[in-house]
Protein backbone atom coordinates (compact mmCIF):
# COMPACT_ATOMS: atom_id res chain seq x y z
CA UNK A 1 0.00 0.00 0.00
CA UNK A 2 1.29 3.44 -0.92
CA UNK A 3 0.56 6.63 1.01
CA UNK A 4 0.96 10.32 0.26
CA UNK A 5 4.02 12.37 1.10
CA UNK A 6 2.24 14.25 3.87
CA UNK A 7 1.19 10.94 5.46
CA UNK A 8 4.73 9.57 5.20
CA UNK A 9 5.99 12.67 6.98
CA UNK A 10 3.40 12.19 9.73
CA UNK A 11 4.71 8.66 10.37
CA UNK A 12 8.32 9.81 10.28
CA UNK A 13 7.65 12.72 12.65
CA UNK A 14 5.94 10.33 15.08
CA UNK A 15 9.25 8.43 15.27
CA UNK A 16 11.44 11.46 15.89
CA UNK A 17 12.39 12.42 12.33
CA UNK A 18 12.48 16.17 11.66
CA UNK A 19 10.21 17.28 8.80
CA UNK A 20 9.36 20.80 7.58
CA UNK A 21 6.33 22.37 9.31
CA UNK A 22 3.26 22.28 7.13
CA UNK A 23 -0.33 21.14 6.63
CA UNK A 24 -2.37 19.42 3.94
CA UNK A 25 -5.52 20.97 2.47
CA UNK A 26 -7.94 20.68 -0.43
CA UNK A 27 -8.94 24.27 -1.23
CA UNK A 28 -6.93 27.33 -2.38
CA UNK A 29 -8.31 29.42 0.49
CA UNK A 30 -7.17 26.84 3.07
CA UNK A 31 -3.73 26.82 1.40
CA UNK A 32 -3.54 30.59 1.73
CA UNK A 33 -4.47 30.41 5.43
CA UNK A 34 -1.78 27.81 6.10
CA UNK A 35 0.76 29.96 4.28
CA UNK A 36 -0.20 33.02 6.31
CA UNK A 37 0.54 31.10 9.52
CA UNK A 38 3.89 29.86 8.19
CA UNK A 39 4.98 33.33 7.05
CA UNK A 40 3.88 34.77 10.42
CA UNK A 41 6.19 32.27 12.18
CA UNK A 42 9.16 33.53 10.18
CA UNK A 43 9.30 31.42 7.01
CA UNK A 44 10.54 33.42 4.03
CA UNK A 45 9.51 30.88 1.40
CA UNK A 46 6.66 28.33 1.36
CA UNK A 47 6.36 25.32 -0.93
CA UNK A 48 3.10 24.05 -2.46
CA UNK A 49 3.28 20.33 -3.33
CA UNK A 50 0.70 18.29 -5.23
CA UNK A 51 -0.17 15.10 -3.37
CA UNK A 52 -0.40 12.12 -5.73
CA UNK A 53 1.07 8.61 -5.62
CA UNK A 54 3.79 9.31 -8.17
CA UNK A 55 7.25 10.79 -8.38
CA UNK A 56 8.54 13.49 -10.70
CA UNK A 57 5.87 15.95 -9.55
CA UNK A 58 8.13 18.99 -9.78
CA UNK A 59 8.87 18.34 -13.47
CA UNK A 60 5.31 17.28 -14.27
CA UNK A 61 2.79 19.13 -16.42
CA UNK A 62 -0.90 19.62 -15.75
CA UNK A 63 -3.30 18.87 -18.58
CA UNK A 64 -4.43 22.47 -18.20
CA UNK A 65 -0.96 23.52 -19.37
CA UNK A 66 0.29 24.65 -15.96
CA UNK A 67 3.88 23.54 -15.44
CA UNK A 68 5.10 21.82 -12.25
CA UNK A 69 3.35 20.12 -9.35
CA UNK A 70 5.77 21.62 -6.80
CA UNK A 71 6.10 25.40 -6.51
CA UNK A 72 8.02 27.76 -4.22
CA UNK A 73 6.06 30.84 -3.16
CA UNK A 74 6.99 34.08 -1.40
CA UNK A 75 3.54 35.29 -0.36
CA UNK A 76 0.14 33.92 0.69
CA UNK A 77 -1.39 35.33 -2.49
CA UNK A 78 1.12 33.41 -4.60
CA UNK A 79 0.27 30.25 -2.65
CA UNK A 80 -3.42 30.83 -3.42
CA UNK A 81 -2.60 31.25 -7.12
CA UNK A 82 -0.49 28.07 -7.35
CA UNK A 83 -2.98 26.05 -5.29
CA UNK A 84 -5.80 27.15 -7.61
CA UNK A 85 -3.80 25.93 -10.62
CA UNK A 86 -3.13 22.53 -9.03
CA UNK A 87 -6.27 21.47 -7.16
CA UNK A 88 -8.88 19.73 -9.27
CA UNK A 89 -6.53 19.38 -12.23
CA UNK A 90 -4.73 16.36 -13.68
CA UNK A 91 -0.95 16.17 -13.26
CA UNK A 92 1.09 14.10 -15.70
CA UNK A 93 4.57 12.94 -14.64
CA UNK A 94 7.04 10.35 -15.87
CA UNK A 95 5.51 7.88 -13.41
CA UNK A 96 1.79 8.48 -13.99
CA UNK A 97 1.59 7.66 -17.68
CA UNK A 98 -0.29 9.87 -20.12
CA UNK A 99 -3.54 9.59 -18.17
CA UNK A 100 -2.00 11.47 -15.21
CA UNK A 101 -3.47 11.77 -11.71
CA UNK A 102 -6.11 14.13 -10.39
CA UNK A 103 -4.74 16.39 -7.64
CA UNK A 104 -7.24 16.40 -4.78
CA UNK A 105 -4.91 17.59 -2.00
CA UNK A 106 -1.83 19.74 -1.66
CA UNK A 107 0.80 20.06 1.05
CA UNK A 108 1.75 23.60 2.07
CA UNK A 109 5.00 23.62 4.04
CA UNK A 110 7.90 25.78 5.06
CA UNK A 111 10.84 25.80 2.65
CA UNK A 112 14.00 26.92 4.45
CA UNK A 113 17.13 27.52 2.32
CA UNK A 114 18.76 24.19 1.36
CA UNK A 115 22.55 24.00 1.77
CA UNK A 116 23.13 20.34 0.89
CA UNK A 117 21.03 17.42 -0.38
CA UNK A 118 21.40 13.70 0.45
CA UNK A 119 19.62 10.45 -0.35
CA UNK A 120 18.41 7.97 2.30
CA UNK A 121 16.42 4.76 2.10
CA UNK A 122 15.62 1.65 4.15
CA UNK A 123 14.42 -1.54 2.51
CA UNK A 124 14.67 -5.31 2.81
CA UNK A 125 17.78 -6.77 1.19
CA UNK A 126 16.56 -10.10 -0.12
CA UNK A 127 20.11 -11.38 -0.71
CA UNK A 128 20.97 -11.17 3.01
CA UNK A 129 17.35 -11.42 4.24
CA UNK A 130 18.05 -8.39 6.44
CA UNK A 131 17.11 -4.72 6.56
CA UNK A 132 19.42 -2.46 4.56
CA UNK A 133 19.95 1.28 4.93
CA UNK A 134 21.43 3.17 1.99
CA UNK A 135 22.74 6.73 1.97
CA UNK A 136 24.31 8.86 -0.72
CA UNK A 137 25.70 12.37 -1.00
CA UNK A 138 23.91 12.58 -4.37
CA UNK A 139 20.52 13.66 -3.06
CA UNK A 140 17.78 14.90 -5.35
CA UNK A 141 18.78 12.48 -8.12
CA UNK A 142 17.25 9.15 -9.15
CA UNK A 143 19.11 6.52 -7.15
CA UNK A 144 19.15 4.25 -10.23
CA UNK A 145 21.14 6.91 -12.09
CA UNK A 146 23.57 7.28 -9.19
CA UNK A 147 23.99 3.48 -9.02
CA UNK A 148 24.74 3.34 -12.74
CA UNK A 149 27.15 6.27 -12.93
CA UNK A 150 28.65 6.60 -9.43
CA UNK A 151 28.04 3.36 -7.47
CA UNK A 152 30.84 4.27 -5.07
CA UNK A 153 28.71 7.15 -3.81
CA UNK A 154 26.11 4.79 -2.35
CA UNK A 155 27.00 3.60 1.15
CA UNK A 156 25.12 0.60 2.53
CA UNK A 157 24.69 -0.74 6.05
CA UNK A 158 23.10 -4.12 6.77
CA UNK A 159 21.12 -4.29 10.02
CA UNK A 160 20.57 -7.29 12.28
CA UNK A 161 16.78 -7.46 12.73
CA UNK A 162 17.17 -9.22 16.07
CA UNK A 163 18.75 -6.17 17.70
CA UNK A 164 17.79 -3.37 15.33
CA UNK A 165 19.91 -0.52 14.10
CA UNK A 166 22.72 0.30 16.50
CA UNK A 167 23.82 3.88 17.29
CA UNK A 168 27.34 3.20 15.96
CA UNK A 169 25.85 2.23 12.59
CA UNK A 170 23.88 5.47 12.47
CA UNK A 171 27.00 7.50 13.30
CA UNK A 172 28.96 5.60 10.65
CA UNK A 173 26.40 6.52 7.98
CA UNK A 174 26.24 10.12 9.23
CA UNK A 175 30.00 10.40 8.73
CA UNK A 176 29.68 8.80 5.29
CA UNK A 177 27.43 11.73 4.35
CA UNK A 178 30.17 14.12 5.42
CA UNK A 179 28.27 15.47 8.42
CA UNK A 180 30.36 17.24 11.04
CA UNK A 181 29.96 18.78 14.48
CA UNK A 182 26.46 18.79 15.96
CA UNK A 183 25.05 17.44 12.69
CA UNK A 184 26.64 14.03 13.34
CA UNK A 185 24.52 13.39 16.43
CA UNK A 186 21.47 14.99 14.79
CA UNK A 187 22.03 12.82 11.72
CA UNK A 188 22.44 9.66 13.77
CA UNK A 189 19.21 10.40 15.63
CA UNK A 190 17.37 10.99 12.37
CA UNK A 191 18.72 7.78 10.80
CA UNK A 192 17.63 5.76 13.82
CA UNK A 193 14.19 7.36 13.59
CA UNK A 194 13.89 6.46 9.91
CA UNK A 195 14.83 2.84 10.62
CA UNK A 196 12.33 2.69 13.51
CA UNK A 197 9.63 4.02 11.19
CA UNK A 198 10.42 1.29 8.65
CA UNK A 199 10.36 -1.43 11.29
CA UNK A 200 7.41 -0.33 13.40
CA UNK A 201 5.17 0.42 10.40
CA UNK A 202 5.98 -2.85 8.58
CA UNK A 203 7.11 -0.80 5.60
CA UNK A 204 8.54 -2.35 2.46
CA UNK A 205 10.52 0.82 1.82
CA UNK A 206 11.15 4.23 3.33
CA UNK A 207 12.84 6.71 1.00
CA UNK A 208 13.85 10.28 1.79
CA UNK A 209 15.03 12.16 -1.27
CA UNK A 210 16.18 14.70 -0.58
CA UNK A 211 17.32 14.64 3.01
CA UNK A 212 18.68 18.15 3.46
CA UNK A 213 20.90 20.34 5.55
CA UNK A 214 18.84 23.52 5.76
CA UNK A 215 19.28 26.94 7.29
CA UNK A 216 16.67 26.88 10.02
CA UNK A 217 15.06 29.90 11.66
CA UNK A 218 17.79 31.77 13.51
CA UNK A 219 20.47 30.75 11.01
CA UNK A 220 21.36 27.41 12.61
CA UNK A 221 21.89 24.38 10.39
CA UNK A 222 19.43 21.50 10.72
CA UNK A 223 18.89 18.13 9.07
CA UNK A 224 15.37 17.78 7.65
CA UNK A 225 13.45 15.20 5.59
CA UNK A 226 12.28 17.55 2.84
CA UNK A 227 10.56 14.82 0.83
CA UNK A 228 9.48 11.34 1.86
CA UNK A 229 8.00 8.21 0.34
CA UNK A 230 6.80 5.12 2.21
CA UNK A 231 5.55 1.86 0.74
CA UNK A 232 3.81 -0.49 3.17
CA UNK A 233 3.67 -4.28 3.21
CA UNK A 234 0.11 -5.24 2.29
CA UNK A 235 0.48 -8.54 4.14
CA UNK A 236 1.08 -6.75 7.45
CA UNK A 237 -1.29 -3.81 7.08
CA UNK A 238 -3.96 -5.55 9.19
CA UNK A 239 -1.74 -4.90 12.21
CA UNK A 240 -1.94 -1.13 11.67
CA UNK A 241 -5.52 0.17 11.70
CA UNK A 242 -4.15 3.71 12.10
CA UNK A 243 -2.27 3.32 8.81
CA UNK A 244 -5.09 1.49 7.04
CA UNK A 245 -7.19 4.65 7.17
CA UNK A 246 -4.48 6.43 5.16
CA UNK A 247 -5.37 4.41 2.06
CA UNK A 248 -6.51 6.73 -0.73
CA UNK A 249 -8.80 4.79 -3.07
CA UNK A 250 -8.82 7.76 -5.44
CA UNK A 251 -5.19 6.96 -6.24
CA UNK A 252 -5.88 3.33 -7.12
CA UNK A 253 -7.28 1.78 -10.28
CA UNK A 254 -10.97 0.78 -9.84
CA UNK A 255 -10.34 -2.79 -11.00
CA UNK A 256 -7.48 -3.17 -8.51
CA UNK A 257 -9.77 -1.96 -5.72
CA UNK A 258 -12.42 -4.48 -6.74
CA UNK A 259 -9.82 -7.28 -6.85
CA UNK A 260 -8.63 -6.45 -3.34
CA UNK A 261 -12.16 -7.11 -2.03
CA UNK A 262 -11.71 -10.77 -3.02
CA UNK A 263 -8.04 -11.00 -1.91
CA UNK A 264 -6.90 -11.14 -5.54
CA UNK A 265 -3.62 -9.57 -6.62
CA UNK A 266 -4.47 -7.67 -9.81
CA UNK A 267 -2.53 -5.07 -11.78
CA UNK A 268 -3.88 -3.75 -15.06
CA UNK A 269 -1.48 -3.59 -18.02
CA UNK A 270 -1.91 -2.27 -21.56
CA UNK A 271 -2.12 -5.54 -23.55
CA UNK A 272 -5.08 -7.60 -24.77
CA UNK A 273 -4.45 -11.11 -23.37
CA UNK A 274 -5.71 -11.49 -19.82
CA UNK A 275 -3.91 -13.85 -17.45
CA UNK A 276 -5.33 -15.76 -14.49
CA UNK A 277 -2.59 -17.58 -12.61
CA UNK A 278 -1.88 -18.97 -9.15
CA UNK A 279 1.40 -17.68 -7.74
CA UNK A 280 3.27 -14.44 -8.40
CA UNK A 281 6.30 -16.14 -9.94
CA UNK A 282 4.19 -18.20 -12.32
CA UNK A 283 2.17 -15.09 -13.17
CA UNK A 284 5.31 -13.21 -14.18
CA UNK A 285 6.55 -16.19 -16.19
CA UNK A 286 3.16 -16.39 -17.92
CA UNK A 287 3.31 -12.73 -18.90
CA UNK A 288 6.85 -13.24 -20.20
CA UNK A 289 5.93 -16.22 -22.36
CA UNK A 290 2.92 -14.41 -23.84
CA UNK A 291 5.27 -11.59 -24.78
CA UNK A 292 7.80 -14.10 -26.11
CA UNK A 293 5.29 -15.51 -28.58
CA UNK A 294 4.24 -12.07 -29.80
CA UNK A 295 1.29 -11.30 -27.53
CA UNK A 296 0.75 -8.54 -24.98
CA UNK A 297 -0.45 -9.34 -21.45
CA UNK A 298 -3.43 -7.28 -20.27
CA UNK A 299 -2.88 -7.82 -16.57
CA UNK A 300 -1.09 -9.49 -13.70
CA UNK A 301 -3.63 -11.56 -11.77
CA UNK A 302 -2.58 -13.95 -9.01
CA UNK A 303 -5.45 -15.83 -7.38
CA UNK A 304 -3.15 -17.29 -4.73
CA UNK A 305 -2.56 -20.83 -3.59
CA UNK A 306 -6.04 -21.60 -2.28
CA UNK A 307 -8.53 -19.78 -4.47
CA UNK A 308 -12.19 -20.64 -4.16
CA UNK A 309 -14.84 -20.96 -6.86
CA UNK A 310 -16.16 -17.52 -5.83
CA UNK A 311 -12.71 -15.94 -6.23
CA UNK A 312 -12.25 -17.43 -9.68
CA UNK A 313 -15.65 -16.10 -10.75
CA UNK A 314 -14.77 -12.67 -9.37
CA UNK A 315 -11.45 -12.81 -11.23
CA UNK A 316 -13.25 -13.43 -14.52
CA UNK A 317 -15.63 -10.52 -13.91
CA UNK A 318 -12.69 -8.22 -13.21
CA UNK A 319 -10.82 -9.40 -16.31
CA UNK A 320 -13.88 -8.84 -18.50
CA UNK A 321 -14.32 -5.33 -17.12
CA UNK A 322 -11.24 -4.34 -19.13
CA UNK A 323 -12.48 -3.48 -22.65
CA UNK A 324 -9.02 -4.11 -24.10
CA UNK A 325 -9.13 -7.83 -23.29
CA UNK A 326 -9.52 -10.00 -26.42
CA UNK A 327 -8.64 -13.38 -24.94
CA UNK A 328 -7.91 -15.13 -21.61
CA UNK A 329 -5.15 -17.51 -20.60
CA UNK A 330 -5.60 -19.49 -17.37
CA UNK A 331 -2.34 -21.08 -16.23
CA UNK A 332 -2.61 -23.16 -13.05
CA UNK A 333 -0.02 -25.32 -11.35
CA UNK A 334 -1.74 -27.24 -8.57
CA UNK A 335 0.41 -27.64 -5.50
CA UNK A 336 -1.78 -26.56 -2.62
CA UNK A 337 -4.34 -25.62 -5.24
CA UNK A 338 -6.78 -28.30 -6.35
CA UNK A 339 -7.03 -28.15 -10.15
CA UNK A 340 -10.62 -29.36 -10.03
CA UNK A 341 -11.63 -26.45 -7.78
CA UNK A 342 -10.17 -24.07 -10.36
CA UNK A 343 -11.85 -25.96 -13.20
CA UNK A 344 -15.22 -25.78 -11.42
CA UNK A 345 -14.72 -22.06 -10.89
CA UNK A 346 -13.80 -21.56 -14.56
CA UNK A 347 -16.94 -23.35 -15.75
CA UNK A 348 -19.13 -21.34 -13.37
CA UNK A 349 -17.46 -18.08 -14.38
CA UNK A 350 -17.81 -18.75 -18.12
CA UNK A 351 -21.51 -19.49 -17.69
CA UNK A 352 -22.19 -16.56 -15.37
CA UNK A 353 -20.41 -14.04 -17.60
CA UNK A 354 -21.62 -15.55 -20.90
CA UNK A 355 -18.01 -15.46 -22.06
CA UNK A 356 -17.58 -15.03 -25.82
CA UNK A 357 -13.83 -14.40 -25.88
CA UNK A 358 -11.23 -17.11 -26.63
CA UNK A 359 -10.24 -19.01 -23.48
CA UNK A 360 -7.18 -21.23 -23.16
CA UNK A 361 -6.64 -23.23 -19.95
CA UNK A 362 -3.51 -25.05 -18.89
CA UNK A 363 -3.83 -27.19 -15.75
CA UNK A 364 -1.04 -29.19 -14.12
CA UNK A 365 -0.49 -30.79 -10.74
CA UNK A 366 -2.82 -31.65 -7.88
CA UNK A 367 -6.00 -33.47 -9.06
CA UNK A 368 -5.36 -32.43 -12.66
CA UNK A 369 -7.27 -35.37 -14.20
CA UNK A 370 -10.47 -34.40 -12.43
CA UNK A 371 -9.94 -30.77 -13.41
CA UNK A 372 -9.51 -31.58 -17.08
CA UNK A 373 -12.55 -33.84 -16.98
CA UNK A 374 -14.65 -31.05 -15.50
CA UNK A 375 -13.65 -28.74 -18.34
CA UNK A 376 -14.19 -31.38 -21.02
CA UNK A 377 -17.63 -32.36 -19.72
CA UNK A 378 -18.85 -28.76 -19.39
CA UNK A 379 -19.81 -28.48 -23.05
CA UNK A 380 -18.20 -25.03 -23.17
CA UNK A 381 -15.73 -23.75 -25.77
CA UNK A 382 -12.52 -24.01 -23.78
CA UNK A 383 -9.18 -24.67 -25.48
CA UNK A 384 -6.78 -26.87 -23.53
CA UNK A 385 -3.04 -26.13 -23.42
CA UNK A 386 -0.75 -29.09 -22.89
CA UNK A 387 2.12 -26.96 -21.58
CA UNK A 388 2.70 -23.34 -20.66
CA UNK A 389 4.37 -22.69 -24.02
CA UNK A 390 1.62 -24.47 -25.91
CA UNK A 391 -1.08 -22.53 -24.05
CA UNK A 392 0.64 -19.20 -24.70
CA UNK A 393 1.02 -19.94 -28.41
CA UNK A 394 -2.63 -20.95 -28.68
CA UNK A 395 -4.03 -17.81 -27.04
CA UNK A 396 -1.73 -15.52 -29.03
CA UNK A 397 -2.91 -17.18 -32.24
CA UNK A 398 -6.57 -16.95 -31.21
CA UNK A 399 -6.45 -13.20 -30.57
CA UNK A 400 -4.31 -12.37 -33.62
Amino acid sequence: MNIHEYQAKELLAAHGVTVPPGEVCDTPQAAKSIAERLFAKGDKVVVVKSQIHAGGRGKGTFKSGFQGGVKLCKSPDEVFEKASAMLGNVLVTKQTGLEGRLVRKILVAGAPPIKKEFYLAVLLDRASARPLMMVSTEGGMDIEEVAATHPEKIVKETIDPAIGMMPYQARKLARALGLTGDLISAGAKLLLGVYTTWWECDASMVEINPLCIVEALGGKEALVAVDAKIGLDDNAIYRHPDIQVMRDLGEEAPLEIEASKFNLNYIKLDGNIACLVNGAGLAMATMDIIQHFGGRPANFLDVGGGASKEQVTAAFRIILSDPNVKGILVNIFGGIMDCNVIATGIVAAVRETSLKLPLVVRLEGNNVKAGKATLAESGLTITSGESMADAAQRIVKLVS
